[in-house]
């Protein structure tokens, strides 16, 4: 089936008696009760048994995880409380001291920071790759190499890595890979297919769509490596609440059409900054001067619904610009049905200092708006009329 038959799909549990509820409930207990000790103790042996206690598994969180397994073509998934407990729980459950961990040039700030923490608490080592040739993982590649993290569209840069070229080469090499999917979603992009082991998300993002739940997902493809993540996760505490779980599931129908608008919005707003005198550039895949346009018309089945841009006049011409929109929002996130701006530099990629800003990518000027659905010629005369002023 196409994805936008496969988002409407819910795959929950069927009842005991009666008929199937088309919207998924929300089993919001904390605990189950049985009948017997032996039932009990069974029950705790894995991630697909009766359920016990919610942060081992829950009804409506379960729903959510085979439907997202079966949005990304993976065998299994588990739901996280954020994305980046998704992130943390997966490299806490892989990772040990002294391990080394290849990661894209151009990570999300969070990402980012985790890795820091990792390498000055515990040693792990960290190495950086631009993504554009798998070759540049060869040769960092050592005995040690236990994860290769990749974003499938940069944040804020949209760049796009070889995707099919990393992934082959860390399978070739027997290195587990990590695809964070956020800003592509299913609907552009299913890493599994391209060879990837675990795909995370921020389910806050366009998953949920609608700016009003906070979550993550871990996908798997392979049932073996859930097995061995999910105890660590158990243990980190970062599930999915079974409301968040439900609003989620309550998104996901109508994330093609959402993912249509967005890069419908997305791709007339590049194409216009791209010609406007205060922009020294603009960061959107699809854009034909863009470093990676011809693999991301290769890999993704549209631009995304993020587009990025630099102002010709720094830091201050970023930060006045964002407090002069009208429709647009000033608010951190991004995914949502509404159109939202901020400064990386000050927020998102706080984190990172000069030098590592610049590598990457990222310009004291630069201005990240996450499109929504609104109507673009609406978004175009309020992103104008801000360019004038500021």
């Amino acid at each position: 089936m196409d994805i936008q038959t496969r988002a409407v799909q819910v795959h929950q549990d069927s009842p005991a008696t009666g008929g199937r509820p088309l919207s998924v409930p929300i089993v919001q207990s904390s605990a189950f009760a049985f009948e017997s000790a032996a039932e009990l103790a069974q029950a705790m042996g894995g991630p697909d048994g009766a359920y016990v206690y919610s942060r081992r598994g829950n009804p409506t969180v379960r729903a959510l995880e085979r439907t997202l397994a079966a949005l990304e073509g993976g065998a299994a998934a588990i739901a996280f409380a954020s994305g980046m407990g998704a992130i943390s729980g997966v490299l806490l459950a892989l990772l040990r001291p002294g391990d080394h961990v290849i990661a894209g040039q151009c990570l999300y700030g969070g990402t980012y920071s985790v890795l820091t923490d990792l390498a000055r608490r515990f040693g792990v080592e960290v190495d950086h790759i631009s993504g554009d040739d798998p070759a540049d993982f060869a040769g960092l590649v050592r005995p040690t190499t236990r994860l290769l993290h990749l974003e499938t569209i940069a944040n804020p840069t949209g760049r796009v890595p070889d995707l099919g070229g990393l992934l082959a080469e860390a399978r070739r090499h027997g290195v587990p890979s990590m695809v964070d999917n956020s800003l592509a979603s299913p609907v552009l992009c299913r890493p599994i297919e391209h060879g990837a082991d675990v795909v995370v998300h921020s389910t806050t993002k366009y998953l949920a769509g609608h700016s009003d739940v906070l979550g993550g997902v871990a996908v798997f493809a392979d049932e073996a490596l859930r097995d061995r993540v999910w105890p660590r996760t158990v243990e980190l505490g970062a599930c999915a609440d079974p409301f968040a779980a439900w609003l989620t599931l309550r998104g996901l129908p109508t994330l093609p059409l959402r993912m249509r608008q967005h890069c419908a919005g997305a791709e007339l707003l590049a194409h216009r900054l791209a010609g406007h005198d205060r922009v020294a550039a603009v960061h959107w895949p699809f854009l034909p001067d863009h470093p990676s346009h011809d693999r991301a018309r290769a890999l993704l089945d549209g631009g995304g619904g993020m587009v990025s841009f630099e102002l010709t006049g720094g830091r201050q011409a970023g930060q006045a610009f964002i407090e002069r929109v009208r429709i647009a929002r000033l608010a951190l996130s991004l995914g949502g049905v509404e159109t939202l701006v901020t400064h990386p530099a000050s927020t998102s990629h706080r984190e990172l200092d000069d030098a590592a800003l610049a590598a990457a990518g990222i310009g004291a000027g630069t201005v990240r708006m996450s499109v929504g659905i609104e109507h673009p010629e609406d978004l175009w005369t309020d992103i104008a009329e801000a360019l004038i002023e500021s």
